[in-house]
């Protein structure tokens, strides 16, 4: 990514039972501990201090028809960590629901324990991917080629690399012609891809797509409740001051309700979907 462009940070789950989702994310995602509390567990990639992912302990917990995650997509840094990862899971005997290849990327699908969808995917060479001339990045989904990610295995898998990022958070919106006002017009993210009135892809700058937005399980859901199970929010990393000051002015100007709190900017989307901005220097 270009050096003004955002960066996503960690997704916050709320969920049922910490100890079984905490040793899910260590075990099977391969992630490291880097802050435990009594009712939360955040993780991520120690080596190079990345949080990816943290886990908040609601009581009571229920799951329900609403607006929220799609699924959070784990980026890798190459093609061989994907077959490592790929080859642990298959040990491991976990059931993968799908490999694709998005012509951009390579990506494999599942759930965690309480129904949470996750990707780990890595990027191809930018060089791959149909860039077109207005700039949008399209995509392909076809089977992945599983024996040639497999074939690229260099070691065995010991937990995710540094370099491991959030690459893209895929949202369940409640209608994607509304979402596309606040996420290009608000956020000022850019169009890169549309699928037919269906879900909507935005990135900052020339990534294929940081955000995915989709209204498959039906427009109009509602907003999820208070301490409901799943996506509680997710964060976002500004490059400097200059992009925050950016962001509140096209707040301001569209009257959109935020909050400032120790200089964290707190949003919800059309979808009542809450984003959290943040300015931090790139590493």
């Amino acid at each position: 990514m270009q050096k003004n462009d955002w960066k996503l940070g960690k997704v916050v789950l709320n969920v049922a039972d910490l100890e079984k989702m905490s040793a899910f994310y260590e075990e099977m995602m391969g992630m490291d501990v880097l802050e435990k509390q009594n009712d939360s567990v955040t993780l991520g990639v120690a080596e190079s201090k990345e949080a990816l992912v943290e886990l908040v302990n609601v009581q009571p917990g229920r799951r329900k028809a609403t607006t929220g995650l799609f699924h959070l997509a784990v980026l890798l840094p190459s093609r061989s960590d994907l077959g490592e990862f790929l080859y642990h899971l298959l040990v491991k005997r976990f059931n993968v629901q799908g490999a694709s290849d998005h012509g951009y990327s390579e990506a494999i699908y599942f759930n965690d324990p309480e129904g949470n969808g996750i990707e780990v995917y890595a990027d191809k060479p930018q060089s791959e991917w149909d860039i077109r001339e207005d700039g949008r990045i399209e995509g392909i989904t076809i089977a992945m080629d599983a024996e040639g990610v497999i074939g690229s295995v260099k070691k065995a898998f010991e937990g995710l690399p540094a370099g491991t990022m959030m690459g893209h958070v895929h949202l369940t919106v409640r209608d994607v012609i509304e979402a596309k006002n606040f996420y290009e017009g608000v956020l000022g993210l850019d169009l890169k891809s549309e699928y037919f009135g269906q879900a909507n892809f935005y990135a900052s700058g020339d990534y294929h797509h940081h955000i995915g937005s989709n209204s498959w399980a039906g427009k109009q859901l509602p907003p999820a409740e208070e301490n409901q199970l799943g996506l509680a929010y997710f964060t976002w990393e500004l490059p400097n001051q200059a992009e925050k000051e950016a962001l509140l002015g096209r707040l301001n100007e569209q009257n959109w309700e935020y909050q400032e709190t120790n200089g964290i900017i707190i949003v919800k989307d059309d979808s009542g979907i809450e984003q959290r901005f943040l300015v931090k220097e790139a590493r």
